[in-house]
C-alpha cells in the first residue's frame, strides 16, 4: 500500500516523555514535568465539578455544534455566535484551515522555528512552506511580508511564540495586518494569551473586527488547564468560520470538553490566580538565569527558553536523570537551548537546583 507521496517524509510529533515512563525507565520515585507548557495548579474546581456531573451522559453523543459553549464564548468576547468553532484543542483548527483553505502548490508563510503544526498540516495538503527564520527569537515581521505573493494562502504567526516565547505588540500586529494584502488569511495563534501581563498584547477581538482575513486561535489546554480534554476555538469573520465548519468533522469534541470549558470560562478567579503565579514565576526564573549567567529569551507565556551554553541534549539528559523533564529540540535549530515550563514555586526551585548541577556536569563545548 502506499501513502501520499507528499505525506512519507513528515515527521511524526513527538510529545515531552510521560512521567510514569520517566519513573520507570530511570528508577525515580518523584518526577516533575515542565515539558510540555501545561498549567502546574490543574484546572478550575468548577470545571472539575462539570465533568464529574457530566459522567452519565457518557453513552451519549455531545452537542455537535457546542451550542452552549459557542454562546458562552460569544458572550464572554462580544462577538456573533457565527464567528466561533471549537475543535479537539487549536491544533485541530490549524488542522481544519490547512484543509479548507489549501490545494497542491499554495503557499504559506510561517516563522522558524515556531509551533510544528503550521508547516505539518500544510504538507499534507500538498501547500508549498515558505519559513522565514525568526528575528532575536521573534517573527520577523516586514520579512515575512515580502514573501508573500499571489500565490499565499495564509500566513500563521505565533503569539506568544512557540518555543522561543517572545511576542508582538498590538501596534505591531495591526501595521502588518494593514500590510497583508485582503486574499491572505492570517492567523493569530494565541494559545498563551491569557498568560500576558505586558499590557501591550494586541486586542485581538478588534483587530478581527477590523480585518477580515484574521482569525484568532485560542485553547482551554494552558491557563484552563484541560489539556487531557482536547478543546480550543477559533474567532474570526462569519464566512472564515463557516469554510473551516464545512471540513470539521462531526462530534469532533466531547460532552465532557464542552462542558468543563464552559465551567472553567466562568471562573475568572482561577485564571487570575494562574496568571499571577506564572508572573512570579517568570520573575523567579529569569532573575536565576542571570546569577548562572545564562541569556534567555523575555518570557510572555507560561514557558521561557534559555540558552545553556553547552549541547542542550545533554542538559536534557542530565536533568532527565534528576527527575526534571524540560524540552529541547533538534529541529530548533538551537543546539544550546531549552524550552522549560514555568512550574508552582517549589517545582522552579528543583529545576533550578537540578539546573545547577547539570551546568557542572555537562562541559561548554569550544
Amino acid at each position: 500500500m502506499q501513502p501520499k507521496k507528499n505525506i512519507v517524509h513528515l515527521p511524526v510529533y513527538k510529545p515531552g516523555k510521560p512521567m510514569e515512563e520517566v519513573k520507570r525507565e530511570l528508577g525515580l520515585t518523584e518526577v516533575i514535568k515542565l515539558a510540555s507548557n501545561e498549567n502546574p495548579f490543574g484546572c478550575s474546581p468548577k470545571a472539575k465539578e462539570a465533568i464529574i456531573a457530566h459522567v452519565d451522559q457518557a453513552s451519549i453523543y455531545p452537542d455537535g455544534g457546542a451550542v452552549e459553549l459557542t454562546n458562552a464564548v460569544a458572550e464572554h468576547f462580544g462577538v456573533e455566535t457565527n464567528q466561533v468553532i471549537f475543535g479537539a484543542g487549536s491544533d485541530e483548527i490549524i488542522l481544519m484551515l490547512a484543509r479548507a483553505f489549501f490545494v497542491p502548490g499554495d503557499e504559506t508563510i510561517m516563522a522558524t522555528t515556531t509551533f510544528p503544526q503550521y508547516k505539518h498540516n500544510a504538507e499534507i495538503e500538498g501547500a508549498v512552506c515558505i519559513e522565514v527564520p525568526l528575528k532575536d527569537g521573534a517573527h520577523d515581521l516586514q520579512a515575512m511580508l515580502a514573501a508573500i505573493t499571489e500565490r499565499t494562502k495564509i500566513v500563521w504567526l505565533c503569539n506568544p511564540n512557540n518555543p522561543t516565547g517572545t511576542m508582538h505588540s498590538h501596534q505591531e500586529v495591526e501595521a502588518f495586518l494593514k500590510a497583508v494584502p485582503p486574499h491572505v488569511l492570517v492567523v493569530l495563534d494565541e494559545a498563551y494569551a491569557e498568560y500576558n501581563v505586558s499590557g501591550e498584547y494586541p486586542d485581538s477581538i478588534a483587530l478581527i473586527n477590523q480585518f477580515k482575513n484574521a482569525i484568532i486561535l485560542r485553547t482551554f489546554s494552558k491557563i484552563y488547564g484541560l489539556a487531557t480534554l482536547r478543546i480550543g476555538y477559533g474567532i474570526g469573520h462569519a464566512d472564515v468560520i463557516r469554510s473551516i465548519n464545512q471540513v470539521r468533522e462531526p462530534f469532533n469534541t466531547t460532552g465532557f470538553a464542552q462542558k468543563a470549558a464552559l465551567a472553567a470560562l466562568k471562573d475568572n478567579q482561577f485564571i487570575e490566580d494562574c496568571r499571577e503565579a506564572n508572573a512570579q514565576g517568570i520573575a523567579y526564573l529569569s532573575e536565576q538565569f542571570k546569577k548562572l549567567n545564562l541569556s534567555y529569551y523575555p518570557a510572555h507565556g507560561n514557558f521561557i527558553m534559555v540558552d545553556v551554553q553547552r549541547p542542550g541534549a545533554q542538559v536534557f539528559d542530565s536533568l532527565l536523570c534528576k527527575g526534571i523533564i524540560i524540552r529541547h529540540d533538534a529541529g530548533w535549530g538551537e543546539p544550546t537551548k531549552i524550552r522549560v515550563t514555568v512550574g508552582s514555586r517549589e517545582q522552579n526551585e528543583k529545576f533550578i537546583a537540578a539546573l545547577e548541577k547539570a551546568l557542572n556536569e555537562v562541559p561548554v563545548e569550544a
